[in-house]
């Protein structure tokens, strides 16, 4: 394990949060992967700073595999780290700092095995994907998939490496997250009665959202994989009013809805635009313009593959397991899905164990199992 933990250790001492360009650590990984002879390809963001790449190895046939992780981590701050954040630090089988599991520790097993993929007669290409702005809901490999998709070819299968303590995900819930802007009527407090109050309107909206939340926990579909078995509802933020003494004229709430494969999010969200409706006319007898404009600012696909089909046979054989689970969190992998190419979730480390918290870290079994999973990669290209 020496070339990944020399890898990881300066893959974690770039401080990728989302705040921050990456193009410091990719300028290390493309010329890390150039001096093996792969065809690189930069993918840039119209972020200052962000970008993506593609680097390939082998020749452009199909059948290849594809490992794909992001590059950006989540922050530190606000965290008690009793550990250097962004300096690798190895305790026993630990190795820790952030980043090490969610998902530079895959980041870093990829790169080894390019390594060794750059010395063997390869039949099918080997192709490593590395995105930006994951954390903030696969942003970039969505901003990505236009310039990628002609560069992956026909591949047989895509790993995208998040935590899954190895073993093969084979879906996750798709995301939206969503804005609701709220008009009401300005006036003085001590006639309340006589205006329309913004942050009403969006607390009765809440109520909605709130009882359509219900509805999907007794009446959507259920998956008996996910510790949450159906589609959620979540508000995470209301803002409104100006001074105590003000009716406020505008509130504003930023909430979110995750969907199971089987409950079509059209339809989800079309529900929702009914109950911002709905209470939206309350109140526009009293006030005309009162009003809740729902914005759906950022969304991602869910994952659902076939259990029997070759993508999980497949990956199976590669990572030397049975099994297969399904992950609370979302990934890039249902993005790669959408483009029309076979992909799985298996990568080292827990995300609920350590992924986002503070002194994450990786074991090295974990780093060992995921190698040997890519040395069997590199082996299946031959």
């Amino acid at each position: 394990m020496t070339d990944t933990l020399t890898i990881l250790d300066r893959l974690v001492s770039f401080e990728t949060i989302n705040a921050n360009p990456n193009a410091a650590m990719i300028d290390y990984i493309e010329t890390f992967c150039k001096d093996l002879g792969a065809q690189c390809d930069r993918i840039p963001s119209a972020s200052d700073g962000k970008v993506g790449l593609v680097a390939r190895l082998g020749p452009q046939a199909p059948g290849g595999i594809v490992l794909s992780g992001h590059c950006d981590v989540v922050p530190v701050t606000g965290q008690n780290w009793r550990r250097p954040s962004f300096q690798l630090t190895r305790e026993g089988d630990r190795l820790y700092g952030r980043g090490t599991t969610d998902m530079k520790g895959f980041l870093s097993c990829i790169l080894e095995a390019a390594q060794l993929a750059s010395k063997q007669d390869l039949t099918k290409p080997l192709t490593l994907v590395f995105s930006y702005d994951e954390e903030i809901g696969c942003v970039g490999i969505q901003e990505m998939k236009d310039a990628l998709r002609p560069l992956l070819g026909d591949p047989r299968l895509c790993i995208v490496g998040e935590p899954t303590s190895m073993q093969i995900a084979i879906g996750h819930k798709g995301k939206a997250a969503l804005r609701a802007k709220i008009t009401g009527q300005s006036g003085h407090s001590a006639l309340a009665p006589h205006f329309v109050n913004a942050i009403h309107i969006a607390t009765d909206f809440i109520a909605e959202l709130r009882a359509l939340q219900d509805w999907y926990a007794q009446n959507g579909a259920r998956d008996a994989a996910y510790d949450v078995p159906f589609s959620t509802l979540h508000v995470g933020k209301l803002h409104g009013g100006k001074a105590l003494n003000i009716i406020p004229d505008a509130a504003e709430i930023t909430f979110e809805y995750r969907h199971l494969f089987l409950d079509r999010e059209d339809q989800l969200f079309e529900r929702i635009l009914q109950s911002a409706a709905k209470i939206s006319a309350l109140y526009q007898d009293r006030f005309s313009q009162a009003d809740i404009q729902i914005e759906r600012y950022n969304t991602y696909p869910g994952l659902e593959v076939d259990q029997g089909g070759d993508a999980v046979n497949f990956a199976q054989e590669l990572a030397r397991t049975k099994g297969t689970t399904k992950v609370a969190f979302g990934t890039e992998a249902g993005v790669f899905t959408q483009m029309g190419i076979p992909a799985i979730v298996c990568g080292p480390g827990s995300m609920s164990g350590q992924g986002h918290k503070p002194d994450e870290f990786i074991e090295l079994a974990q780093l060992q199992a995921c190698s040997a999973m890519l040395d069997r990669v590199v082996l299946a290209l031959q």
